[in-house]
């Protein structure tokens, strides 16, 4: 995914000259592109994110589209109250992205987790929170991000994702893609998880167990209308998210639903509300923690009943 993100930022950059990148030492093998091609937009802060933040919401007040650009939760957590105070603050229009959402790291173990950032980010004011799920979303949401005027929180894949969709998505800030249609339940999910999310569908419709799947790729502003749709049309929802169970998709869909007076079964899966401590591949950190397919096939047939 963070290919994709490169190659379309690429393509956006040649054809608009406000377009800087932003680092804080880090994306090599990647952003080599971007520097060759434009040297006085591209600009290499060393490893200090907070000062890349704040260089970022100095060149985007000049009228520019500023890029911040580093690996997990270091764009975010580092430099979270240069965030809050320069780029919210001024509504100025810089994209944060990182490349490697949730435990997409995992050998590299806590500090190297980005498992918070959704709940984070999506409290700020004036903040676009965008969770891609593959390469054909990933796509289609540096095209929106870039397009639309003011923050944007990007949370990129690493590397090797397996797409999820099948064709191009209809891609828009504040909506939702729907993998498949069911009846049954409904299962929402954001990010690269979504594949386990996608498999356990699968393999519950091969025991009748018709659940519609849906990629909230937005997380905030977030498509309340597929959520209300989602619990009214079939009376149950599961959540799926790589973040901690606090304040993330699960806790953004229950506000919905709440705010809606909307009655449904609901179930969030999520990493529990601990420090991710073990380590080990992403695959293998999902199954630890209770998101792998198995997890989440057992949560559906709980759900319906079976």
């Amino acid at each position: 995914m963070r290919k994709a993100f490169n190659e379309e930022l690429l393509k956006i950059a040649h054809a608009d000259p406000r377009v800087f990148m932003i680092l804080a030492d880090i994306g090599y093998g990647e952003i080599e592109p971007f520097a060759n091609a434009f040297p006085d937009r591209f600009i290499n802060c060393g490893v200090a994110e907070q000062n890349m933040t704040g260089v970022a919401c100095g060149v985007a007040m000049e009228g520019n589209i500023a890029i911040t650009y580093s690996i997990a939760n270091f764009p975010t957590l580092r430099c979270f109250e240069q965030i809050r105070n320069d780029v919210c603050y001024h509504n100025a229009n810089v994209k944060i992205v990182i490349i490697g959402g949730g435990l997409a790291y995992g050998p590299l173990g806590i500090s190297h987790h980005s498992t918070e950032d959704l709940a984070v980010m999506r409290a700020l004011p004036n903040m676009v929170c965008l969770s891609p799920c593959d390469i054909p979303e990933a796509r289609e949401a540096v095209k929106a991000m870039m397009a639309y005027n003011g923050p944007v929180y990007y949370r990129c894949g690493y590397k090797g994702e397996k797409n999820i969709h099948e064709g191009k998505v209809d891609f828009k800030i504040g909506g939702s893609a729907q993998v498949k249609e069911g009846k049954d339940l409904t299962i929402l999910f954001t990010g690269t998880v979504g594949i386990n999310a996608k498999e356990a569908v699968l393999e519950a419709a091969r025991e009748g167990i018709d659940c519609r799947l849906v990629s909230m790729y937005s997380i905030k502003p977030i498509d309340k209308e597929a959520i209300i749709r989602a619990a009214t049309e079939t009376g149950k929802i599961i959540t799926v998210e790589e973040h901690n169970i606090c304040g993330g998709l699960g806790g953004a869909v229950a506000e919905v639903l709440c705010d809606a007076n909307t009655p449904c079964k609901f179930k969030r899966m999520a990493l529990p509300d601990v420090n991710v401590s073990k380590i080990g591949s992403q695959e293998w950190l999902r199954d630890q923690y209770g998101l792998g397919v198995k997890d989440i096939l057992n949560e559906i047939r709980i759900m319906a009943g079976k």
